[in-house]
């Protein structure tokens, strides 16, 4: 027996004054309301109504039990409405996260412009170059820079970014321009190991991956010394594009082996499946989704 609504039922027919007139407010039958009234009374081991064909009224324990049936329910219908205005309007806490440089160049004034339109909100943007587990992390939107394998997230795809070779002019002049990824080796290399090996580079080989190995004279765990030490002239620097836009677009950096660069890397807003995924996640999905598209869009045209 589902108690609540038997609960219901039970303040339906004393508000309504009849049975009748209760199974029409719940737009059930008359035989039904009578069956869970009926079941309600054997469960609680109490008669709740006198029922005769002229007149209904409460017993004393059915007195009682109205009183607190009535507050029960208010006290649900309380909490669904909480739950409702909870789930319209974004409040809270919102953790959010994305790899280092991705993270400051797209997702921070995003996430800020979504914060500024949503006082009640608190957010906490996690920048780390490393794969983070939603559910163990407790984070409740990452966007991710890979190939998503099946899994129980929810992602929707907003562009692609691709992986480039780059070197100053200085020190292309030096040792010249490579014509293919085979040229690499033995050449100076600069390796950020968030996104490559320091000892082989993986290029397209027809459908496949090829190994090249290379010769990294400089290996740093973070973006920005890496970077550096590329437009320093140390050596061959391989990036995401938007990690070395700014540079290329001033000429401090050149892009080289364009035609072998490879398929792009899909770039995905992804959260934990959920039926209901709450007022902050679905904000800030449909709020961010557009304006990394255009801002990955305009990355490729740039």
């Amino acid at each position: 027996m589902d108690r609540l609504f038997a609960m219901e039922a039970f303040v339906a027919i004393v508000d309504a004054g009849s049975i009748t007139a209760a199974a029409q407010s719940l737009d059930v039958s008359q035989p039904s309301l009578v069956r869970r009234l009926a079941a309600l009374e054997r469960d609680l081991g109490a008669r709740l109504l006198h029922r005769t064909t002229r007149r209904m009224s409460l017993t004393d324990e059915g007195r009682d039990y109205y009183e607190r049936s009535r507050q029960i329910l208010q006290a649900v219908n309380d909490a669904r409405h909480q739950l409702s205005v909870r789930q319209a309007v974004p409040r809270g806490r919102l953790r959010i996260a994305s790899s280092v440089a991705f993270g400051r160049r797209f997702v921070a004034p995003v996430a800020a412009e979504f914060l500024a339109g949503n006082p009640e909100l608190q957010m906490e943007l996690l920048l780390v170059d490393r794969v983070v587990d939603l559910v163990e992390e407790g984070i409740d939107v990452a966007i991710r820079l890979a190939r998503l394998p099946d899994s129980s997230m929810v992602a929707h795809p907003v562009g692609e970014v691709h992986r480039v070779v780059v070197a100053s002019p200085a020190f292309l002049k030096s040792v010249g321009k490579p014509k293919t990824p085979e040229q690499l080796k033995g050449a100076r290399c600069v390796s950020f190991t968030g996104l490559t090996s320091p000892a082989h580079w993986a290029f397209p080989v027809g459908r496949k991956a090829g190994q090249v190995p290379v010769h990294s004279v400089f290996v740093s765990n973070q973006i920005d010394a890496a970077v550096a030490a590329c437009l320093g002239g140390v050596g061959f620097g391989r990036f995401l594009d938007y990690q070395v836009l700014d540079h290329i677009q001033s000429g401090r950096l050149v892009r080289v082996l364009r035609p072998h660069e490879g398929e792009p890397i899909p770039v995905s807003v992804l959260y934990p499946s959920a039926r209901h995924p709450s007022a902050n996640v679905r904000g800030f999905v449909a709020f961010a989704q557009p304006r990394l598209k255009a801002a990955l869009r305009a990355l490729q045209a740039g």
